[in-house]
């Protein structure tokens, strides 16, 4: 009993650790995924695995088409600007279009996130250039992500 005693405190004291550092533990929301020629429009959501380490997934559609993207990030903040944060990792994304081929990529990125203060509401922007892995489309350079999501556990 004692072990699961102790156990429980530990994971108690983590969860308050990565709260005290993140703001917030989860966050669900609406995002948009700018490419040169296509503009996806669906959810998002992000989940704090610990301080610095974050796991995100993106479901967009467009006419035709729809995306699934899944991202690591780490997390740092800047010193003085509470809320915000920069992140940078990399992730797949898989293209379905209707059709045609399905397109496989490589996601880096870099951006911001930033959490108001006393409203449950989190920001980001990123650049999240394609490398294509698959026999059909093409890289792009030119490639953004937006989020508005709602912060849980803040």
């Amino acid at each position: 009993m004692k072990k699961l005693l102790l156990v429980f405190a530990f994971i108690m004291l983590g969860n308050l650790a990565v709260k005290a550092q993140t703001n917030y533990r989860a966050a669900l929301g609406l995002g948009i995924d700018l490419y040169d020629e296509a503009t996806f429009f669906g959810a998002t959501g992000k989940y704090f695995f610990s301080d610095n380490h974050v796991g995100q997934a993106d479901l967009g559609f467009e006419d035709n088409a729809t995306i699934a993207t899944f991202l690591y990030s780490f997390h740092k903040g800047f010193f003085r600007a509470p809320g915000l944060r920069w992140y940078a990792g990399v992730g797949p994304s898989i293209i379905f279009i209707k059709n045609t081929d399905n397109i496989f990529a490589l996601r880096p990125h870099l951006g911001l996130d930033f959490k108001i203060d006393g409203v449950p509401l989190v920001l980001n922007f990123d650049w999240r250039p394609s490398v294509v892995l698959s026999d059909v489309g093409d890289n792009q350079v030119a490639a953004f992500g937006f989020g508005l999501q709602f912060a849980i556990n803040n």
